[in-house]
């Protein structure tokens, strides 16, 4: 079963890069969001197994998004995205509770692979809920 992924970045450009990507290497991309508010409503509707987003978007920023999600659904998987020089924000969606995250520009390889150890931590964290 191809693993459910949201898609959340204020670029549409960088969408399209990403669910090429994403669809290339097998994911089933199930929606995009443009803003943190957007995120939090789909993420409701849609249930995505992994939301790969931004950290820097309007309205609600990622990470404000991302911490809003971790309060409503606390078993929601994230994956953060961040452009060069923005390590330090990096660091706080870390500690808010991103799973994983990738540096744009982005390399394909590197994005499957945060991907990949985002649906991993899922997958251990059901493993262990039923044990």
């Amino acid at each position: 079963m191809k693993a459910k992924i949201l898609i959340a970045d204020d670029s549409a450009y960088m969408r399209s890069i990403l669910k090429d990507l994403l669809l290339r290497n097998g994911y089933d991309v199930i929606g995009e969001a443009e803003n943190g508010r957007e995120v939090i409503e789909l993420y409701g509707k849609l249930k995505p197994d992994v939301i790969a987003m931004d950290i820097m978007m309007p309205e609600m920023s990622g990470t404000q998004a991302l911490k809003e999600l971790k309060e409503r659904y606390p078993e929601a998987r994230v994956v953060m995205s961040a452009s060069m020089g923005q390590q330090n924000l990096v660091v706080e969606a870390i500690r808010a509770g991103a799973a994983e995250f990738f540096i744009k520009p982005v390399q394909a390889e590197r994005v499957v692979e945060a991907i990949d150890k985002a649906l991993q931590r899922r997958t251990d964290s059901f493993i262990q809920q039923k044990e």
